[in-house]
């Protein structure tokens, strides 16, 4: 039996609301705090000489910035003896849309797999992805950023800084760190049913969808 919230008055709905803001400053305040060392991370020179392989053939990691002063890259797990990427990761590509913003803060974001460029963009155009997306196939970019270890591939996100001819990587995260791009995650929490899974409290409150990152419920966006 699905178990809803309470039914209040609005007024008691207003004392409950307030009570939770509380909590949610706390967070934003917390958040804010976890940013600011974030951007106080140490750097490391990058030195190797990555190939990336795009629509207009192979590309260095400085191009990828398309000019721009900062670059992020999402590791999308599509290993190169895969036919289909993670659905888990096409979750997070079906969500990106325009990048004029993050242009407009001198950004750029691309996607980054270990497949060959051609099932690359079968798959793009497939999904009608716009995003950038290359290949690193052949290159020790993913290993190397720890996107792809012993155990197989991570799903991560990783940062990057130019700074004139130099190239520096400033910040990774991967599995959870990197679940707010996923799912719709963060719209999802603000609703009474939230993300359906099995973890959630209060328990009860809806049936388990199994579309967690990993779960077996999971597909690529067009197959729902």
């Amino acid at each position: 039996m699905t178990i809803f919230p309470d039914i209040v008055t609005r007024a008691e709905w207003q004392k409950a609301r307030a009570e939770l803001l509380i909590q949610e400053k706390d967070l934003t305040r917390a958040r804010d705090r976890v940013n600011e060392a974030r951007r106080r991370l140490p750097m490391v020179r990058v030195s190797d000489d990555y190939r990336f392989f795009g629509p207009h053939g192979a590309v260095t990691l400085g191009d990828l910035f398309d000019g721009r002063d900062q670059l992020i890259v999402h590791h999308f797990m599509f290993a190169p003896d895969w036919e289909t990427p993670c659905p888990s990761c096409s979750s997070a590509a079906d969500g990106i849309a325009g990048l004029r913003l993050l242009h407009a803060r001198n950004t750029t974001l691309v996607a980054v797999s270990r497949a060959a460029y051609p099932r690359i963009a079968a798959i793009q155009q497939r999904m009608g992805w716009t995003f950038p997306w290359y290949s690193s196939d052949g290159e020790s970019f993913n290993r190397d950023h720890l996107a792809t270890r012993d155990d197989g591939e991570w799903p991560g996100i990783s940062v990057f800084l130019r700074a004139g001819d130099e190239v520096f990587h400033t910040y990774s995260t991967y599995l959870r760190g990197i679940e707010e791009f996923h799912n719709q995650y963060p719209y999802l929490d603000l609703t009474a049913l939230g993300r359906q899974e099995h973890w959630e409290k209060p328990h009860g409150r809806a049936t388990p969808l199994g579309r967690q990152v990993g779960g077996p419920g999971m597909r690529l966006p067009d197959e729902y």
